[in-house]
């Protein structure tokens, strides 16, 4: 039988020239607990932008329909990702489970 973990990402891309940064990575021992990481990582994005390019991001932070999806897509074992663009950038906030056996 098998559990899962989730390894959650962000990441920020120009795609002008294709570079990425990586922002962070961190191991979930659920769904719910994924969903707080990709979070808090908004939460930190969110802070390092203008109010004006903040404001999608803070949008998404504060919706619940939204965050019951994504808990619903990482239940069913599908990566869940969430995009913000700001003008030259782009955040990718992922989360995707991974199998692991049972010791």
């Amino acid at each position: 039988m098998l559990s899962r973990t989730y390894r959650c990402q962000a990441t920020a891309s120009t795609p002008d020239d294709g570079r990425t940064f990586p922002l962070g990575t961190h191991a979930a021992g659920s769904p719910r607990l994924a969903l707080r990481w990709l979070r808090q990582r908004a939460r930190h994005i969110s802070d390092q932008l203008d109010p004006l390019a903040a404001r999608p991001v803070l949008a998404w932070l504060d919706d619940d329909r939204a965050h019951e999806h994504a808990l619903a897509v990482l239940a069913s074992g599908a990566p869940y990702t969430h995009t913000v663009c700001d003008d030259a950038v782009r955040y990718l906030l992922t989360a995707r489970p991974i199998p692991r056996p049972y010791p």
